[in-house]
């Protein structure tokens, strides 16, 4: 996990476990959002440093305490969740008004986002600092409309060829990545370096070359 990662995953569960209330690892696992194994793992953790205290309870089942020490490491966690979150936002939108700006030197004007959640934000704010604009949200899943204030998109019909396609999954890159590959034709796909996309669009896709010497990706 991220550094980011495992201080929201440490902060839920102590958020999750402050009212003492009788829990199973399954529920736990259900409102955190994470696996049963990452919750026992966690569990096992923070027991042994002496921020939770567990006590059986009938139907071999167990309720969890916050410490003194777990209520002021929660404390803790909340500054640190804030800073981590802060600086991963400043990053990010770096990174993304960085490629909007090479990929509108290199001619695009236009773009659609692979993906929803806070990084299709974080690049649509970055978006509005550059020329690029933001047409579309390509997401199959979406039950909705609209997001963010675009048209959700089902697949690439009807979307100017010209226009990138910009990586905004946070979870799977890799396979938005490589899906959209596969749909592109022609468009450039474009993602961010913390993204760890490893595949890069070819230099023709470009026509003429970037002005930039390190390759758009």
């Amino acid at each position: 996990m991220s550094n980011k990662t495992k201080v929201q995953a440490e902060l839920d569960l102590l958020t999750a476990l402050e009212r003492g209330e009788v829990v199973t690892q399954m529920a736990l696992s259900k409102r955190l959002s994470i696996s049963v194994g990452l919750v026992n793992a966690l569990l096992k953790r923070v027991v042994q440093k002496g921020l939770v205290k567990a006590k059986a309870v009938p139907y071999k089942r167990w309720a969890y305490y916050l410490t003194p020490h777990g209520f002021a490491e929660k404390s803790r966690l909340v500054a640190e969740y804030l800073d981590v979150s802060l600086a991963f936002f400043r990053r990010s939108r770096d990174e993304y008004t960085a490629l909007f700006a090479r990929a509108h030197a290199c001619g695009v004007e236009a773009a659609v986002l692979v993906g929803r959640g806070e990084l299709a934000e974080i690049a649509l704010l970055a978006a509005r600092d550059t020329d690029v604009q933001i047409t579309g949200l390509l997401d199959r899943e979406a039950n909705v409309d609209r997001l963010y204030g675009l048209p959700v998109l089902r697949s690439l019909d009807g979307v100017d060829p010209a226009a990138a396609l910009v990586i905004t999954a946070s979870r799977h890159p890799q396979e938005a990545f490589d899906r959209v590959r596969k749909l592109s034709g022609d468009r450039p796909i474009l993602a961010p370096s913390f993204l760890r996309v490893v595949e890069h669009m070819p230099a023709s896709a470009w026509g003429a070359e970037s002005p930039a010497k390190e390759p758009l990706r």
